[in-house]
């Protein structure tokens, strides 16, 4: 419930404070005085105008109203109330002091990654002139005059307007100078950037809205055969459209403006500009037009006498079961009874192909939020959710933190997908258990679905912690695919590179091909070729900022930096012996299309990737091409693996399974079978069997024979039992410290003396100190601490307690204090 003025009881004496989130990574929210002029006006929930420190202006959530005057210090007047009403809820304020509390990081960030930034109003620097100066301008310099002249006229410049006067990039030495001699001084304005996007409609005078006269203004129409030929334009698009927009009328009559100004001013036609949304919505409806089969129907029985004894419940439905239809018929039962829906994904790359089966069923009822939306469009969403406008709301990780009025259901789609985890910046928190969280506050249920789920939410089912409902059939009875193995280490290239196409693989392809069918092929790397070796000494060439080897890009001809991305010309010559004769070593994805493309030249090839998705609709509009069958091969990463469904592709190759199954990590064979077992998922969803074809140099590696059985059950039991010895998750909670520095010997330091002060009480849960894989990304070594901390939320909070306390003891140290520490809740 949101606090105002009114809720609390105060006499004469004592003033009104509020403790007000603003967008910094501040230890603690600071508190503001609400002026007596504005003390009516405030609630938790607005926002108000606050100064910080050299007159720094923010625009600052209102957390908590009080009467209680700090101690400490004597708190600054806020500036201005920016809302009438409340633009975040109380149950959002609740999520946002968890996510800061459990990650380990501050409201303000919180806030940075909850809100658009609309509501973060910029701080634009203003420069105001200073009326003590007088007009004697004898003594300044040309430019100096000038802005001087402009500022006694016009009282306050920004820096665009100074930018334009003086006409030159060299303008803060003319600023400096001028603020220096006092002619004018600095203000910091809140400028809000949101506005109202519109339309120009044209309209009938309704003179002529009668048959009859419209009949003999066209009889009686005289010369201007263009403008008669626009107005009958506009006749045809008001009978067919209903409404008639300028743009539109325009493009079908392919006339120009000034003919339709020669209508306006003929009094004939009428301009009109109206807001409209920046997004287009349908009709709202709901239409179900299937029937669940019988395995669907159970689950979803099953899942509604789930919710009533817990609000979660986790439902393992192998691939193209058809979790996504039970996902719909629960989505109805929610909004008829009047309830909002999240529909959580964890790639921005899977909203366009469901939001599409969404909207057939749901029309306007559902609209779509992530961060390929411009500020505009993001803020028209929130507005329409926070009004209850839009019932379903389909998007990624950042979409947990809408203005929900009265949520009933979140759906989190691939649960077990690590894209829901936040890395950089903080707030690094999981928006799947977030969601738990927040489904409490809201007293909504929540629905967790994979056909590999995590072995936390696996393990929390089958223990009790959550409600557990399987789908072990598929849609339609299709069985799952075959999947075979292909030892590629008798069949090394000549160079003895990896080989990209075995025969047995193309052999497939090619058959496939012919059958009229579709093949997805998966290499988890992008580029043509992760890295390049001198032939004669070895060396390989390095990214300048981080300790990791550049990968080619033959499109642009550059070798990047996939973690800093910085791009460096090709290398021809070995900076160590002088060699010009160099060696690609492994593949990516556009090694592969190119490959594709010398083999099965008469194919239609595509590549899903970073790289070639980088526009709002670019990966939409690959999908569709695929689903229309204009694409006959899709090469790609991590994008081809998630949920995507195709009627039409029978084959699927795994190029380089050793990629998968080769990193230092105590999840790897976890992740390994989820990748593998969801690539497969994609082949032979209808009609006939599909096929998934693997390669690998290991085929006695032990996580394969659970592949080829799809059997995910007996991974678990298999690993779980690892798990338990080595006190890992499920059976622990992971902490992880990072220390990042430029200096390498200062951050072993840092992280050496962090270990130590940790050893005593937590000696037996510590790993490490150590450096990553790769210990210097943008300049900055790293190192990193683990601490496994019993599940008991107590032993978690006084570790995390702990944890504060050795931050507060290293910074204490003068030449530690440049060393960051950023904790990692949970990390994946």
């Amino acid at each position: 419930m949101t606090t105002s003025f009114e809720d609390i009881s105060r006499d004469a004496t004592h003033s009104l404070y509020a403790d007000i989130i603003i967008p910094l990574a501040l230890p603690q929210n600071y508190t503001w005085r609400i002026p007596d002029q504005y003390a009516e006006m405030v609630k938790t929930g607005c926002r108000v105008e606050v100064t910080l420190r050299k007159n720094k202006k923010y625009a600052g959530v209102i957390k908590r109203l009080h009467q209680n005057k700090p101690e400490a210090f004597d708190p600054h007047p806020i500036l201005n109330v920016l809302d009438a009403e409340p633009i975040v809820y109380d149950h959002q304020l609740k999520l946002w002091t968890w996510i800061a509390q459990y990650y380990m990081c501050s409201e303000g960030e919180v806030m940075a990654a909850a809100l658009p930034s609309y509501f973060k109003l910029n701080s634009e620097t203003v420069f105001v002139f200073n009326e003590e100066f007088g007009e004697d301008f004898s003594a300044l310099d040309n430019d100096e005059f000038i802005i001087a002249e402009a500022l006694s006229l016009k009282k306050e410049l920004r820096l665009p307007e100074i930018q334009l006067l003086l006409d030159s990039a060299h303008i803060y030495p003319v600023i400096k100078r001028l603020v220096d001699r006092k002619v004018c001084y600095v203000w910091e304005a809140l400028k809000d950037h949101y506005s109202v996007k519109k339309e120009t409609y044209v309209i009938l005078n309704r003179d002529y809205e009668k048959d009859e006269v419209m009949a003999d203004l066209l009889n009686h129409w005289k010369r201007a055969p263009k403008q008669m030929e626009l107005l009958l334009s506009y006749l045809h698009l008001i009978k067919t459209e209903g409404e008639v927009t300028k743009t539109s009328l325009l493009k079908k009559s392919g006339a120009s403006d000034s003919q339709l100004k020669g209508l306006v001013e003929k009094n004939i036609l009428w301009l009109e500009k109206r807001a409209i949304d920046r997004l287009r919505y349908l009709p709202p409806q709901i239409n179900i037009d299937f029937t669940l089969s019988a395995a669907q129907q159970e689950a979803f029985l099953e899942i509604n006498e789930a919710f009533k004894e817990n609000p979660v419940c986790l439902l393992h439905g192998i691939t193209s079961s058809g979790k996504t239809q039970v996902y719909i018929k629960l989505i109805e039962k929610y909004l008829l009874e009047g309830k909002q829906i999240l529909y959580l994904l964890p790639e921005i790359a899977l909203t366009s192909q469901i939001i599409r089966r969404l909207q057939k069923h749901f029309g306007g009822h559902i609209g779509i939020y992530h961060s390929k939306f411009n500020q505009n469009e993001r803020i028209e969403i929130w507005n329409k959710i926070k009004s209850g406008e839009l019932k379903i709301v389909l998007g990624a990780r950042s979409a947990l933190f809408l203005p929900f009025t009265d949520l009933g259901l979140i759906i989190v789609d691939e649960e077990h997908d690590t894209s829901f985890k936040q890395y950089e910046p903080a707030p690094r928190y999981n928006a799947r258990d977030s969601s738990i969280y927040y489904a409490g506050i809201c007293k909504a249920h929540v629905l967790l679905g994979s056909a590999t789920p995590s072995f936390e939410s696996y393990y929390n089912a089958t223990q009790g912690k959550y409600g557990l409902v399987k789908l072990n059939e598929r849609y339609g009875g299709v069985q799952l695919p075959t999947i075979e193995l292909i030892d590629t280490r008798n069949i090394l290239k000549n160079d003895k590179a990896k080989v990209i196409l075995s025969p047995s693989l193309k052999e497939s392809i090619d058959k496939s091909l012919q059958n009229g069918r579709q093949v997805i092929l998966f290499q988890n790397r992008r580029g043509y070729s992760p890295y390049q070796i001198c032939a004669a000494c070895g060396w390989i060439p390095q990214c300048n900022h981080c300790d990791v080897s550049l990968t080619y890009h033959k499109l642009t001809n550059k070798l990047v930096c996939h973690y800093c991305g910085a791009t460096y010309p090709m290398v021809t010559t070995c900076a160590a012996c002088g060699s010009h004769h160099f060696i690609q070593r492994n593949f990516g994805t556009e090694r592969i299309e190119e490959s594709l493309e010398e083999v099965f030249p008469k194919a239609k090839i595509a590549r899903m990737d970073i790289d070639s998705v980088r526009g709002k609709h670019a990966h939409d509009s690959l999908i569709q091409l695929f689903e229309q069958k204009r694409i006959d091969i899709l090469v790609g990463t991590q994008m081809v693996v998630k949920g995507l469904d195709f009627d039409n592709v029978d084959l699927v190759g795994i190029l380089d399974a050793d990629s998968l199954l080769s990193f230092a990590d105590f999840r790897v064979n976890e992740r390994a079978f989820q990748l593998m077992e969801q690539v497969s998922g994609r082949a032979g969803r209808k009609d006939e069997r599909g096929r998934v074809l693997i390669q690998t140099m290991n085929v006695k590696h032990p996580v394969l024979p659970f592949v080829q059985r799809h059997d995910y059950p007996a991974l678990f039991k298999s690993e779980i039992e690892t798990r338990e010895r080595f006190f890992y998750p499920p059976f622990s909670r992971i902490l992880k410290i990072i220390f990042r520095h430029k200096l390498k010997e200062r951050v072993a330091e840092a992280a050496r003396l962090f270990s130590a002060g940790l050893d005593k009480e937590y000696g037996k849960y510590l790993v490490g100190p150590a450096e990553p894989p790769v210990n210097r990304i943008r300049n900055q070594y790293l190192m990193e601490l683990l601490i496994k901390i019993p599940k008991d939320n107590i032993s978690l909070s006084r570790c995390k307690q702990a944890v504060k306390q050795e931050m507060i003891r290293l910074y204490q140290i003068q030449h530690l204090r440049s060393v960051v520490i950023l904790p990692d809740v949970d990390p994946l």
